[in-house]
């Protein structure tokens, strides 16, 4: 399809290669099939349908009485105009007055219930696309860009609500106004309506020419607006890494690049939709002028076959016949563009949920960990694992140092050991139970995390903590800020614990952020502990309180720490040395000292 997008214009976007592998991927993931979105679509509405049948009632009224109008008017000037009948004249007008009175009532009370149908459904859809997001693996997330899928969850569900706001009624009042004049034109004058239809032929190439060009183009310009949200989305979040290496002026010249290609795309998405109400006031034009000419004529020669009330009712409906028409062709597009929205939507929805199947459920953990002959690779077609025939066994409340290189698999066994990611081969066995048997909910529940760059959310420093346990009272919320050393800091601040932390105010340090995540692990009570080097990048003040609340936290618990600094792993029981998913050496820091192995090698800088 870019192919058929690019050549015309001749347009070759410049694209880097990580740009194209995501671009690939994207591709692979579309969905074209429009009836099958649309069957989506209306089975998600089953709730709303009874409202939506008499939503469609109340269109179809108006269309009939749209068509009533013009009719009574070509009544009129045949039996009273000419006829120079004024008896009953006056009934007849007050008739359509209230025509086209109860015509806008009823088309405002459409409008007014397909508003209220079009966001509840529109807020299901968004609820159901968030909540199915929460269940799916963090290897879904690994595949996309936060920005994409931000573009689906806002992007794509907003053409779809502004889709059935507005289009859906106009889309059928268009079909079922069209059906109705071309009826009674029919029944007025079956020569005359035929001279007027002459000018499908033309409607359908015109149509066609534009709408297998804008179809491609809308699909692509929602793909590449969600490029570009995913490339925004990047750039705020790595500014720091952007301005370290001055790299602004590469990262604006890329954004460029990106916001180029969705212009130019959309230009001639838009240009292609703007020639089709060019097309219909041309046919329009044209549809009046056969009206007027032919009609006249008739009207002169027939002998009364075409009187001059049926040439009005005539030269209204030629209007009313191209007008849904040209209604149709521009809400075709936007059709189009939600359909495109609704695919990516139901894309993401069709997704395999992560399986949190298991015979353990509620079991209690008391932190033994196995591992045997255990290898995985993060693509399962790379030559050589991350984890490579990998066997350890950690005791309940025992302390293990994992080092070793970047790459050689640290990160790696603690995202298997929360089930992340799931083993190619091996077992990896808590409480000699596999930990595929285990429920995931009950494995992370038990599991405390803390990281080497801590996050924290947009809420009260009390709520970040109670994160851990959304059951615990104020005064173990304390309690567990104390313990994490935190709780002198917190009086401090001028709303204690009910200050919110802003996400871009930077109010309280890197060590606090660490303090108030410690806290958070340790309200949880875990029987898991994994560390990844707490204390890294932090003043020595602050160094000491960490490490203080962390050898509170690591008592009496299985604790697994990254450790990137070796003066930091001192009070560990063993050392687990690893280098490309392989372990090297094991032991205490005197057996491997003594052993003058890879171990020795690093505390003496080789």
């Amino acid at each position: 399809m870019n192919e058929k997008i690019r050549r015309p214009f001749g347009y070759e976007p410049l694209l880097d290669k990580e740009s194209l592998g995501r671009k690939k991927r994207r591709e692979d993931e579309k969905v074209n099939d429009i009836w099958g979105t649309l069957k989506r679509l209306w089975i998600f509405m089953r709730g709303e349908r009874k409202l939506l049948y008499f939503i469609i009632f109340l269109v179809i009224i108006t269309s009939i009485l749209s068509i009533t109008g013009p009719f009574l008017v070509g009544y009129v000037v045949d039996n009273y105009l000419i006829a120079g009948e004024f008896n009953g004249l006056f009934r007849i007008l007050m008739i359509l007055l209230f025509t086209y009175v109860f015509l806008s009532a009823t088309q405002f009370a459409a409008a007014y219930l397909m508003v209220g149908l079009a966001q509840r459904t529109v807020f299901n859809l968004r609820a159901r696309l968030f909540s199915h997001m929460q269940t799916l693996p963090v290897t879904f997330f690994d595949k996309l860009q936060h920005g994409e899928l931000m573009s689906r969850m806002t992007n794509d569900i907003e053409t779809i609500s502004q889709t059935m706001n507005s289009s859906f009624i106009q889309f059928t009042t268009s079909v079922v106004t069209l059906i109705g004049t071309v009826s009674v034109m029919i029944y007025l004058s079956p020569l005359l309506t035929l001279m007027t239809l002459t000018i499908i032929p033309i409607l359908i190439f015109g149509v066609t020419y534009v709408t297998r060009r804008t179809g491609p183009l809308y699909k692509m310009r929602q793909k590449r607006t969600g490029e570009l949200n995913g490339y925004i989305e990047e750039i705020v979040s790595g500014q720091e890494i952007v301005k370290v290496f001055s790299q602004e002026q590469r990262a604006v010249d890329n954004f460029e690049e990106r916001a180029k290609n969705l212009q130019h795309v959309t230009f001639w998405a838009f240009l292609y939709s703007g020639f089709i109400p060019k097309i219909m006031n041309m046919l329009n034009n044209i549809s009046f002028t056969i009206v007027a000419g032919a009609g006249g004529l008739l009207a002169i020669y027939s002998d009364g076959v075409i009187t001059i009330g049926t040439i009005v009712i005539f030269a209204e409906f030629a209007r009313q016949f191209t007008r849904p028409l040209a209604d149709l062709s521009n809400q075709f597009n936007q059709v189009l563009s939600a359909l495109a929205g609704a695919e990516r939507v139901f894309g993401i929805i069709d997704t395999e949920a992560e399986d949190d199947s298991g015979s353990a459920a509620d079991k209690v953990i008391d932190g033994k960990i196995d591992f045997k002959n255990v290898s995985f690779s993060y693509e399962k077609d790379q030559m050589k694992p991350t984890i490579k025939d990998l066997s350890f066994s950690i005791a309940p409340g025992e302390s293990v140092a994992l080092i070793g290189a970047t790459g050689a698999g640290k990160t790696t066994i603690m995202q298997l050991l929360s089930r992340f990611y799931e083993v190619d081969r091996g077992e990896v066995m808590v409480d000699g139970v596999n930990i595929k048997d285990y429920v995931r909910s009950n494995i992370r529940s038990q599991t405390a995390f803390v990281l080497q760059d801590p996050y924290l959310f947009e809420a009260s420093i009390k709520e970040n903590i109670r994160y851990g346990k959304l059951d615990a009272t104020d005064e173990e919320v304390r309690a567990a800020a104390e313990a994490a050393n935190a709780h002198d800091f917190i009086m401090q601040l001028e709303s204690g614990y009910d200050t919110v932390l802003e996400l871009d105010e930077g109010f309280i340090s890197q060590g606090q952020k660490q303090l108030i995540s410690i806290a958070r692990a340790l309200i949880t009570d875990p029987a898991i502990l994994l560390l990844d080097e707490a204390t890294s990048s932090i003043d020595t003040v602050t160094e000491l309180k960490i490490q203080e609340a962390l050898e509170r936290l690591m008592k009496d618990r299985t604790s697994i720490i990254i450790a990137h600094r070796l003066n930091t792993i001192k009070a560990v029981d063993r050392i687990f040395v690893l280098e490309h998913g392989e372990m090297l050496e094991s032991g205490t820091e005197r057996e491997l000292i003594e052993k003058q192995g890879r171990y020795y090698d690093m505390i003496n800088g080789n």
